[in-house]
């Protein structure tokens, strides 16, 4: 690491650099600027910011969305029934994104606990993601597990939809998407 990366709340200023990570890192059209406000929006609850992003020195080289409970859609991707967690105190995990230079110094793990510390403080009990199984070496469900993730179900074609409505280009599958999404809980402490 060519410095030592400190910590911030995710802020507006935080946006171009994390629409540009985001992107380079999960395919084009991931992120936007409304996609990035609406996630920022969502990261408060009760005047706490869930969402952390990651510098070394000027230059963004992570972050961690987090949409806090109640403020996500619980959708068809979703088991809730077999979360062993009360839905209306289950924040949502949206992003975790680390720089390729940056990856292996525990950048998403502190990512990650700060997230949860916050969670925990805005009144959520666990966090819910769906992790993507096509990440190189199957690295975010190896670090997701080593967090304390459990795999609730996984879910083919997770993010085919949406290719066909935000014109999301699929670093792996390139025409469409048909990446398997792990939904994964972590129980707070």
């Amino acid at each position: 690491m060519k410095q030592t990366i400190t910590y911030k709340q995710f802020e507006p200023e935080d946006f171009a650099g994390v629409i540009e990570l985001g992107n380079a890192v999960h395919g084009d059209n991931y992120l936007d600027v409304e996609k990035t406000q609406s996630l920022y929006e969502a990261s408060y609850h009760h005047g706490i910011n869930a969402s952390f992003v990651a510098y070394d020195q000027d230059e963004l080289v992570g972050f961690r969305l987090t949409q806090a409970a109640g403020k996500w859609n619980i959708d068809q991707w979703c088991t809730p029934e077999s979360w062993q967690s009360d839905t209306s105190s289950t924040c949502y995990f949206k992003s975790n994104t680390v720089n390729a230079e940056y990856r292996g110094y525990g950048i998403g793990s502190n990512l990650l606990k700060l997230s949860i510390d916050n969670a925990k403080k805005q009144g959520a009990t666990a966090g819910l993601a769906h992790i993507w199984l096509a990440s190189p070496g199957n690295s975010a469900f190896k670090y997701f597990s080593k967090c304390g993730g459990k795999l609730v179900k996984e879910h083919p074609n997770r993010w085919a939809q949406w290719c066909i409505d935000d014109g999301y280009v699929c670093p792996v599958c390139i025409e469409g998407c048909s990446c398997i999404a792990a939904e994964m809980i972590i129980h707070f402490d």
